[in-house]
């Protein structure tokens, strides 16, 4: 399969060492200056880690190549992943060009974290074969992706969407109805919210709102979500007894829907708070740190998850 990869920032790297790494060939285009540069060395980077996960036959780093002609990209590719920024007249720009330049039945996904995909395939003439395809960062190693039809999108395509990112060794959420940041990040988002607001009153700091939820409910999540964690919380009544004894807390006003304002002093909080948690490691080694603990999680979850997850360890 030919894939290309429009736009090579974080996210778009991600996903170019998860493609390559899957045995496929894949052509990268980006305007930016330097951008082939960063690219290479951040597929340098990630190539440690997609292969201790697992090398398809054949994945090599050596299927990688780039132009900054989106056309020359687009036109041979079977599928393409587009990452531009989050900026929505942006997008629908750059899609409409994939579209237009590429063969009528590629597969088009975009990146977006949340926008949705009626709003992205208003201007394509094929709107049809486009989904959005929601990755998590780092997209080599976290196997989630949210697939999200728009209201023009095929039923064909969105099981052919699913069928592809399996093939890449991904966990295929379909998001049944679009809504603005899909799922995960929804629910992230709230967490985020309450995060700042917890800092921003002065009840704790940025590192012990971390380990709140790191020695916790951070633990718990990596193999139940939040129902069957709740499931277990109603002891032998489970979901039954648990709604039945705590549901009244929920009109309790224990969480806030709005995030606070971004203040200055927020600000200098958050930022300065972040740093000291960091305790002098520079980015390069909180993220190699952040990269091997979550192969070996990983590696760990997947005896405990159910039988279908998708298995990517050798």
């Amino acid at each position: 399969m030919k894939i290309a990869v429009v736009g090579t920032g974080v996210i778009g790297n991600g996903w170019i060492a998860r493609m390559l790494s899957q045995g496929h060939d894949v052509i990268a285009t980006d305007p930016a200056e330097g951008a082939e540069g960063r690219m290479r060395q951040a597929v340098e980077h990630a190539w440690p880690y997609v292969e201790s996960l697992g090398l398809a036959e054949g994945a090599s780093k050596d299927r990688l190549t780039f132009t900054e002609n989106l056309s020359l990209a687009v036109k041979e590719a079977d599928f393409i992943q587009e990452n531009v920024p989050e900026v929505e007249e942006l997008k629908q720009k750059v899609l409409k060009d994939i579209d237009y330049y590429s063969k009528p039945d590629a597969l088009i996904g975009s990146s977006t974290s949340g926008i949705k995909p009626s709003e992205l395939q208003e201007n394509m003439q094929h709107p049809e074969r486009f989904v959005v395809a929601h990755p998590f960062h780092p997209v080599y190693i976290l196997p989630l992706v949210e697939i999200v039809p728009g209201k023009q999108t095929s039923s064909n395509n969105i099981e052919k969407a699913k069928t592809y990112y399996e093939s890449m060794k991904m966990s295929a959420l379909h998001v049944r109805h679009e809504i603005e940041g899909h799922i995960a990040d929804r629910l992230l988002e709230a967490i985020w919210r309450e995060s700042l607001h917890i800092v921003n009153e002065g009840i704790a700091t940025t590192e012990e709102v971390d380990k709140a939820f790191t020695h916790g409910a951070g633990l718990r999540y990596a193999q139940y979500g939040p129902f069957l964690t709740f499931h277990l919380a109603g002891g032998e009544g489970g979901m039954r007894h648990m709604l039945k004894q705590f549901g009244p807390a929920l009109k309790k006003p224990w969480t806030k829907l709005e995030a606070p304002e971004l203040t200055d002093e927020l600000y200098n909080k958050v930022v300065t708070g972040c740093e000291e948690q960091s305790n002098g490691m520079t980015m390069a080694e909180l993220d190699r740190n952040r990269n091997e603990f979550l192969i070996r999680l990983y590696d760990l979850v997947q005896e405990y998850w159910p039988q279908e997850t998708v298995k990517t360890h050798k």
